[in-house]
């Protein structure tokens, strides 16, 4: 995997918006975090647009996502928002200026489709919070912290206390993280953007999705064997659903059931996903994962 160079002052950030639109005062306070992080932002000619649900129709999304990959000066591309609508480009991206200038790209949630995207073609990318979250959590907040750390080289280890480990499988796993949002991540099953890393570790998050849902898109990467491939499972922050007494189990249970026969470490409730604590993921890049009996460990090198 190709690592983009770590930002450093004066480094050009472009703020575009692939998917959905995005209320322009969120921008604009991101946009002060940033330039007070020594970076010289801007904010790309259609990021601020409006069709419908999406942040500009499709032409208008794709040209500022691909002049900003081809833009050699650019050192980070910043997703304001997900939403839905990344899956409309990712065919029609050139990665050839981009894999000769490698650069940071950063965002979560329907994001996930260009993360695939990028790892496919051997780019590291950011699993990370966004405009909102920066606008509304501020400079201070822990996980705009650690995004500044990722991307300013600095090595990642979050020891997270555990709250409920009954259904957490100890152990401890080395590998390529990849993942992200599951509806968005298995949308892609059978395309050449659903590249799944041999050895890889596999975190999942979701937001609004019905339980019988989330336990039929588990049994998909089962039966695409995924599972057979992997050497561990984090599962993040599912959030916004009720749990579904007519199902078998609960969520989390039924996600636990969808892996019993594979001996890879699982943890529960990592804080990744649509939460206040949305702690960054170096996708593409290796990680090891130690779920114990007090604590669950992520390093991440890059």
């Amino acid at each position: 995997m190709i690592r983009p160079p770590f930002l450093k002052l004066n480094d050009k950030v472009v703020i575009v918006s692939p998917a959905g639109k995005i209320l322009p005062e969120l921008v604009y306070k991101t946009v002060v975090i940033l330039e007070g992080w020594g970076l010289k932002v801007h904010v790309a000619g259609n990021a601020l647009r409006e069709s419908g649900s999406y942040s500009g129709f499709v032409e208008q999304r794709l040209i500022d996502l691909q002049t900003a990959m081809d833009d050699a000066d650019v050192k980070l591309i910043f997703c304001s928002r997900g939403g839905y609508g990344a899956i409309h480009l990712i065919e029609q991206l050139n990665f050839d200026k981009i894999l000769k200038h490698p650069k940071w790209m950063i965002g979560f949630s329907d994001i996930s489709a260009l993360h695939a995207t990028f790892q496919t073609h051997g780019l590291m990318s950011i699993h990370g919070p966004m405009t909102k979250h920066f606008a509304d959590e501020g400079e201070s907040d822990l996980s705009v912290l650690y995004t500044k750390m990722a991307l300013s080289g600095k090595p990642l280890k979050y020891t997270i206390p555990l709250t409920s480990s009954y259904l957490n499988r100890e152990g401890t796993a080395t590998g390529t993280l990849f993942g992200g949002n599951l509806s968005v991540f298995t949308s892609l099953m059978g395309s050449k953007y659903f590249k799944v890393p041999r050895n890889g570790i596999l975190f999942l998050e979701d937001v609004a999705e019905k339980p019988y849902r989330v336990d039929r898109m588990m049994h998909q990467l089962k039966i695409a064997g995924v599972f057979n491939k992997i050497k561990g499972l984090i599962i993040g922050q599912f959030t916004e659903y009720e749990e579904d007494n007519n199902m078998y189990a609960s969520l989390h249970t039924s996600m636990l059931s969808t892996v019993k026969e594979f001996t890879f470490p699982v943890c529960f409730d990592f804080p990744v996903g649509h939460t206040k604590t949305n702690l960054p993921m170096i996708m593409g890049g290796n990680g090891t994962l130690t779920v114990g009996k007090e604590s669950i460990i992520l390093k991440q090198r890059y």
